[in-house]
C-alpha cells in the first residue's frame, strides 16, 4: 500500500464531541465548528446568545432595587427592634405587678430605663452600617440641617421609622395581649395599658412642663449624637456609637423619664399611637386636647434642633 501523505498521517481522527456543532460546507461536506460547552449549561443559553453585557444589564435592576430599599429597610428594622424591646420591657414590668399575671413583679423602673437603653443600642447596631441608624425623625432632621444628610431622603426615612415603630409595638401587643386583658379585667383603657406602648404624662404635670421635659431630653440626646459622630475631631469607631447611645438613653430615662415616659423620638410615639388607636380607640389621640402633638412630636423636634444648633455653634471642633 502506498504511503499516505505526511499531512494526512499526522492528523489523528477525532470523533465529534457532544459540544460541537456540525454544519455543511458549500460542497455539502460536513465541517466541525467547536462551540463552548457553556452554551449547553442550564440557564446559560440566553447569556451566550445575548452576550455577557446583556446578562449584566438584566441583573442591574435587581441591584438598583436592593440599593434603593437598603436604607429604608434598615431604618424600618432598626426602629422595629427598638420599639419592640422597649415596649416589651414596659409590659413585663408593669403587667407582672398583678398577681393575676405573675407570682411576683419582674423588674422595676430601673429595668425599664435599662431596657430602653439596650433596645436603642441594638436597633442602632442593626441599622448603622446600612443607613446610619437614625431611628428617629428628629435626628434625621438635624442631620439634614447640619451634617449634609440629603433632605430628599427625609420623607422615606421618617415613613420607615414610623412604620417600624408601629410594627414593633404591634408585635409587643400580640406577645402580651392575654396578660393585658387579665390586667385590665377585660376592658382596654386609655391611658391604662395603652401607655405601655405610647406615651402619656402624669396627671398633675402641665402640658408646658411635659413639652420642656421632652425638649431637654432630646436636646441632650442630639448633643451626644453630634459629639460622637463629629468627623472633624477624633470621632468614635462606628460600632462604639450604640454603646454610647445605650448609656445616654438609660441616663435620660433614669433621670427625667418619669413625667412623660420620655419619648425623645416622634416615631417611637406616633407609630405605637397609631397601633393603639386600632385596639383602644381614638382617645389615644384626643387625650388632654391632643397632648401627643405638643409633647412627644413637637418637643423632640424643637429640642433636637436646639441641641444640634448649640453643638454646631459653640461646641464644634475647630478646624485644624
Amino acid at each position: 500500500m502506498a504511503d499516505l501523505p505526511v499531512s494526512i498521517r499526522s492528523v489523528p481522527y477525532q470523533p465529534p464531541s457532544p459540544c460541537t456543532d456540525m454544519t455543511l460546507n458549500s460542497d455539502n461536506r460536513p465541517s466541525l465548528h467547536s462551540v463552548s460547552s457553556t452554551a449547553f449549561s442550564p440557564g446559560r443559553v440566553n447569556d451566550v446568545e445575548a452576550g455577557p453585557g446583556e446578562a449584566e444589564k438584566r441583573r442591574r435592576p435587581l441591584t438598583t432595587l436592593r440599593t434603593t430599599l437598603q436604607e429604608p429597610a434598615a431604618e424600618f428594622i432598626g426602629t422595629l427592634v427598638l420599639v419592640l424591646l422597649g415596649t416589651a420591657v414596659d409590659c413585663q414590668v408593669v403587667l407582672s405587678a398583678s398577681t393575676n399575671v405573675a407570682t411576683s413583679q419582674k423588674g422595676s423602673y430601673l429595668s425599664i430605663s435599662f431596657g430602653w437603653g439596650i433596645a436603642t443600642a441594638l436597633g442602632v447596631w442593626i441599622a448603622i452600617g446600612a443607613s446610619g441608624g437614625h431611628l428617629n425623625p428628629a435626628v434625621s432632621l438635624v442631620l439634614a440641617l447640619y451634617r449634609k444628610f440629603p433632605a430628599r431622603k427625609l420623607p422615606v426615612f421618617v415613613a420607615s421609622q414610623v412604620l417600624g415603630a408601629f410594627t414593633g409595638s404591634l408585635i409587643s401587643f400580640c406577645l402580651y395581649h392575654r396578660a393585658i386583658v387579665i390586667f385590665e379585667g377585660g376592658t382596654l383603657t386609655t391611658p391604662g395599658t395603652s401607655g405601655l406602648f405610647t406615651t402619656f404624662p402624669l396627671s398633675y404635670v402641665s402640658t408646658a412642663s411635659c413639652f420642656f421635659t421632652e425638649f431637654v431630653g432630646t436636646a441632650i440626646l442630639v448633643l451626644v449624637v453630634f459629639a460622637v459622630t463629629d468627623t472633624r475631631k477624633q470621632a468614635l469607631p462606628l460600632l462604639a456609637i450604640p454603646f454610647v447611645l445605650f448609656v445616654t438613653v438609660t441616663g435620660i430615662g433614669a433621670s427625667i423619664g418619669m413625667q412623660t415616659s420620655y419619648a425623645i423620638n416622634p416615631a417611637r410615639d406616633l407609630g405605637p399611637r397609631l397601633m393603639t388607636a386600632i385596639f383602644y380607640g381614638r382617645e389615644v389621640f384626643t387625650y388632654r386636647n391632643h397632648y401627643w402633638i405638643w409633647t412627644p412630636i413637637l418637643g423632640p423636634i424643637v429640642g433636637a434642633v436646639v441641641g444640634a444648633t448649640i453643638y454646631e455653634t459653640i461646641l464644634v471642633a475647630p478646624d485644624p
